[in-house]
């Protein structure tokens, strides 16, 4: 297993993100590229599981699904309006850099938990930033 994640892009995840992704030379799959698109969500984390592959996803059924199922190589989900295509794509790019394989195993990543300033992102509960008025 790589030490790098890769990650799977459902049907819902703009191609930008995945080519964007790719310029940066991280291993990226979508569900229109392997034919997946007709699939069940059921399909969709299997895959991206037995690829070993991180499913990035605005869908919340999938975090229904990682309540009964912990056997999946990681979830990145983002609520479709909390994040943009650019802010997305710097989160990724930062766990791709920060997490392995093994961390993200049956791991749901939520992308609004992260933090974007100037340019750059952490991870929030990863800083030690006081959170108060006027913050």
């Amino acid at each position: 297993m790589s030490n790098r994640i890769s990650y799977h892009l459902d049907e819902h995840i703009k191609s930008v993100i995945a080519r964007e992704l790719r310029n940066r030379g991280i291993d990226v799959t979508t569900t229109v590229e392997v034919n997946l698109r007709t699939k069940s969500d059921d399909s969709q984390l299997a895959f991206a599981s037995r690829e070993g592959r991180v499913l990035v996803t605005h869908d919340d059924d999938f975090l229904k699904l990682a309540v009964t199922n912990t056997n999946h190589s990681g979830i990145a989900y983002c609520h479709p309006t909390k994040r943009s295509v650019g802010q997305i794509i710097e989160i990724l790019v930062l766990m791709y850099e920060v997490f392995t394989p093994e961390d993200m195993i049956g791991r749901v990543e939520f992308l609004s938990n992260v933090i974007a300033f100037k340019g750059k992102v952490a991870i929030a509960r990863y800083l030690k930033i006081p959170v108060g008025k006027g913050q």
